[in-house]
């Protein structure tokens, strides 16, 4: 290989490493005891009444492999004492959960994680809690909610009138 051709290959290697990922990097990254745990979600920022996806990633904190099949939980309180948690679901993909939040009302949440690798042991917290914003969305029951505008018309349908009766004295 010539040196020219040797540089226009490193250049573009480097060119290709440089390039944006997939998605903006909104990561949160956390540890407990045991584990590295990294997480996002696929709204940002999360707006209530809708459901906030969540997917979780987490490893060994020594060794960095992939913890499979433990269990964990998501949780969040707001400063009226409001509090929501959902369970991880496992995979597909090794050492990832999913877990889905709807926040009832906007404003500032403080959240957190727990986790364990198995039922006999304890879960363990994540050492700091964040605080997640959470915008206005749209109002549960609004026009763009297609079952809530669908459902007085099948209900309309699905009870039909009740036949008359008369009664001759």
């Amino acid at each position: 290989m010539t040196n020219r051709l040797r540089l226009s290959l490193l250049v573009l290697a480097a060119a290709a490493a440089c390039s944006p990922p997939d998605r903006p990097n909104t990561d949160i990254r956390m540890w407990t005891q045991d584990f590295e745990i990294r997480a996002w979600s696929d709204v940002t920022p999360p707006v209530s009444l809708e459901p906030i996806h969540y997917t979780i990633v987490v490893r060994d904190k020594k060794t960095k492999e992939p913890i499979a099949d433990g269990q964990g939980r998501i949780y969040a309180t707001n400063a009226d004492g409001i509090t929501k948690w959902d369970g991880f679901r496992y995979g597909p993909e090794v050492g990832t959960y999913h877990a889905t939040l709807m926040f009832p009302a906007a404003g500032d949440w403080a959240m957190g994680m727990q986790f364990r690798r198995d039922s006999t042991q304890l879960l363990q917290k994540t050492v700091e809690d964040w605080r997640q914003t959470v915008y206005v969305g749209d109002e549960y029951g609004s026009a763009s909610d297609t079952a809530a505008t669908a459902a007085p018309d099948t209900a309309a349908k699905a009870a039909p009138a009740p036949p008359a009766t008369t009664k001759k004295p």
